[in-house]
């Protein structure tokens, strides 16, 4: 399981909104090895006076947070990373510098999906990998 948030400034976020959630979830399926037909994202265009970053980034600064099940190695993860970077640079033309991404990682008996605990769901993808 994935839900994946991203942040960014209104101007800049609404206009790439699709493609930017088309390479997130190609990343996530190679990396993860998610069915295609699972896509949770939730976009957060923010007004710019309302979303403060470091000097250096652009106005095209975005973050990308990622909760996810535990299981998944560190190889796995530092995949998704890495192909985030890189296809979100080639597709979107969004500098690695305007990019941060977290992963959060909580069991999945915190989670509650489809009126169960998450340990209780039968999935039909593997999350330890």
């Amino acid at each position: 399981m994935t839900q994946i948030k991203i942040y960014g400034v209104r101007e800049r976020l609404n206009p790439v909104k699709e493609e930017l959630s088309e390479v997130i979830h190609s990343c996530v399926v190679e990396a993860f090895g998610l069915p295609v037909d699972k896509k949770f994202h939730r976009f957060f265009p923010m007004n710019r006076e309302d979303f403060y970053f470091p000097e250096g980034r652009t106005d095209r600064y975005t973050v990308i947070e990622i909760s996810i099940f535990e299981g998944r190695t560190v190889e796995a993860k530092k995949q998704l990373i890495r192909l985030l970077f890189e296809r979100i640079q080639h597709a979107l033309h969004i500098s690695s510098r305007d990019v941060e991404i977290t992963i959060f990682e909580t069991p999945q008996h915190n989670w509650g999906i489809r009126g169960l605990p998450g340990d209780e769901l039968t999935l039909g993808y593997q999350v330890n990998i």
